[in-house]
């Protein structure tokens, strides 16, 4: 197996140092071994300061989390510890280091920021349109085409290969297809896949669930309770939607619409009340003016969306 680049093992390193971090933020040991890791060297510094940049981390200020040590005593608070291993770098976070993000970065092919869309042209003539705060990885061998959504929403239009089945795996939900176009989305761990032409066989992994989709067919996984949430048809032209700017949902829960649409603001969006993540929704959602969307969804159940600082939006009942 070939060794990683110099700058790529550096950049794992960092990364795995933040999950360590984030694990245990009142470790003094683990604060003190980023102070060193990142001192180590001018190569050190750019990596961690790479791993803090990812999705405008840079120039922020961190939230008090950490409570003062004895002052009197001439101690140092952990808070101004772990300032010094970011500020070294110039990259300050607001309130997390946003590890998932991480991990997904160092494990995806193809990364979008929030409100992005793009098309990935893969070498078998297959095309993907990746959503906004999405990433996938390519994996293609010699029997076999699959492509892990790691995070978000990605319409695929497959080339048809019959010696080469193609197949999405997301969470512990697979879709496999040969010669078609369909749409996969994880949002709140909640896996949807809908067909706009051809077939695609979408099952959970351990095989207890899954169904055979054709044209206009959608489906909604439960990759928890391993069995499937919901399901039916649409219109084709409500398959992949927010390519067109909306989302089209059909007793979606609220968890995974807002997930969703909160892919097309900044910042976070926290449901505050975990009660109505569970409500079911139904309604077409105009992506122009995204957090009128979001109020829309939570609207019916008496919640209000509220801002929380320049980067968090929070969702509550009235």
């Amino acid at each position: 197996m070939n060794e990683l680049p110099e700058d790529r093992r550096l950049f794992r390193e960092a990364a795995d140092l933040a999950i360590r971090l984030q694990g245990d933020p009142d470790n003094r040991i683990s604060i003190d071994t980023v102070n060193a890791w990142i001192a180590s060297s001018p190569a050190h510094q750019q990596a961690w300061k790479r791993v803090a940049e990812i999705h405008g981390m840079a120039g922020r200020v961190l939230t008090e989390r950490y409570e003062p040590m004895d002052l009197a005593q001439g101690g140092v608070s952990r808070r101004t510890l772990l300032i010094a291993a970011l500020a070294g770098t110039g990259a300050l976070t607001a309130g997390s280091l946003m590890v998932p993000d991480f991990v997904i970065e160092l494990r995806a092919d193809h990364v979008t920021a929030k409100g992005e869309i793009r098309r990935i042209d893969l070498e078998d003539g297959s095309v993907v349109t990746l959503g906004p705060a999405s990433a996938i990885d390519v994996d293609y061998a010699a029997a076999s085409r699959t492509v892990r959504l790691l995070a978000g929403m990605a319409y695929l239009e497959v080339a048809s290969d019959a010696a080469r089945p193609f197949s999405v795996l997301s969470d512990a939900v697979t879709a496999t297809a040969l010669g078609t176009a369909y749409d996969v989305s994880n949002d709140a761990g909640m896996v949807s896949v809908s067909v706009e032409h051809g077939r695609v066989a979408a099952r959970t992994q351990d095989g207890q669930a899954g169904a055979e989709l054709v044209a206009g067919d959608w489906i909604v996984f439960d990759p928890q309770m391993r069995g499937i949430a919901s399901r039916g048809t649409r219109d084709l032209s409500q398959i992949a939607a927010w390519r067109k700017g909306m989302i089209v949902a059909e007793r979606e829960s609220v968890a995974a619409l807002v997930a969703r649409l909160s892919r097309w603001l900044p910042g976070k969006v926290v449901i505050a009340d975990p009660f109505l993540g569970a409500r079911l929704v139904s309604g077409i959602f105009d992506l122009s003016d995204p957090q009128r969307a979001l109020e829309a969804v939570v609207r019916p159940f008496g919640a209000k969306v509220r801002r929380a600082g320049s980067f968090m939006m929070v969702i509550s009942r009235v």
